[in-house]
């Protein structure tokens, strides 16, 4: 059994990906060893502590070798662009694999990077916590799909599960969708440039997020039975992380110039509440990365 002051032994999927390449330098830096799971050879972060793990979490053999002895389970992976189908396969069933397997071997909790997606954010909502209604089964298929592997891994008992919600994730990466494949929509078609102004971006910087899922999964941030302080012990607790407060005039704004288009400014109803972290913070979780910082970090890998 780890404890704050020992190493962890964290189990890590879809570790090349945006935000497990981040969870896995992250964990490297608190000194975990990690068991970075991977579909290809030589694809995983090379850093101190690092195993490369090469197979198909969703094999159930291949997920009780790789969970075998771990303290914790950080599970990353969802193929957004996929049909429903495809994503349920790999979203939920696979998660579901890995995860069944990681409570076999006695792993102490499990954090699973989730969505805001998940909740309802129509226009008049207001700010949305952890208690906020979910969408409904009309909702797109990643909202949908993201939804329902919450509530399976809420029904899975032994580990200690937490859910992370992000909501729009910003950080350099070939793969981020809001630093790169978002951005190219907007350069090449004229109907993804347009957004209600004032209508709220939610967003996180994928280093502070990785840094709450490391935090969590290293138990830097203990479990117990104040869902105020940390995560509930054999519970699933859901907790949100996001940055502060910005507008679609911040991101559009930022895009549109950066590749050469013009936005335009639609007047319509929008969503114009915030994602409430309360309960992050209030388990010692503070981003660092501003507003500021994170526009111009999209514009430069924009421009340059």
């Amino acid at each position: 059994m780890s404890t704050p002051d020992t190493p962890s032994t964290v189990v890590v999927t879809g570790a090349n990906g945006l935000v497990g390449s981040h969870v896995v330098a992250a964990l490297s830096e608190r000194g975990a060893t990690v068991r970075a799971v991977v579909r290809r050879p030589g694809t995983a972060p090379q850093l101190p502590g690092v195993e490369e793990r090469v197979g198909d979490f969703a094999d159930p053999a291949f997920a009780s070798e790789v969970t075998s002895g771990s303290d914790a389970l950080v599970t990353t992976v969802h193929p957004m662009g996929d049909d429903r189908e495809s994503q349920r396969r790999v979203g939920v069933d696979g998660t579901l694999v890995i995860a069944g397997a990681a409570k076999d071997a006695g792993a102490e909790r499990h954090v699973h990077v989730s969505t805001a997606a998940v909740y309802d954010r129509s226009p008049g909502i207001g700010d949305v916590s952890e208690e906020g209604t979910l969408v409904a089964d009309d909702a797109g298929d990643y909202a949908v799909v993201k939804r329902d592997i919450d509530a399976a891994l809420a029904e899975l008992s032994g580990t200690t599960r937490v859910l992370v919600r992000p909501p729009a994730i910003l950080g350099r990466s070939e793969a981020s969708v809001w630093n790169v494949l978002r951005p190219a929509q907007v350069a090449s078609d004229e109907g993804q440039r347009h957004a209600v102004a004032d209508g709220t971006f939610a967003w996180v910087h994928v280093e502070d997020l990785a840094a709450l899922v490391a935090d969590v999964a290293t138990g830097r941030i203990a479990a117990g039975d104040d869902v105020e302080r940390g995560p509930v012990a054999g519970g699933c607790t859901p907790v949100n992380a996001a940055g502060e407060p910005a507008t679609q005039r911040d991101y559009l704004g930022t895009v549109a110039p950066a590749v050469g288009v013009e936005a335009t400014w639609d007047d319509e109803p929008a969503w114009t509440g915030q994602i409430a972290t309360d309960r992050a913070r209030g388990w010692g979780w503070e981003p660092r990365v501003t507003l500021d910082r994170a526009l111009t970090e999209l514009a430069d890998g924009l421009r340059g």
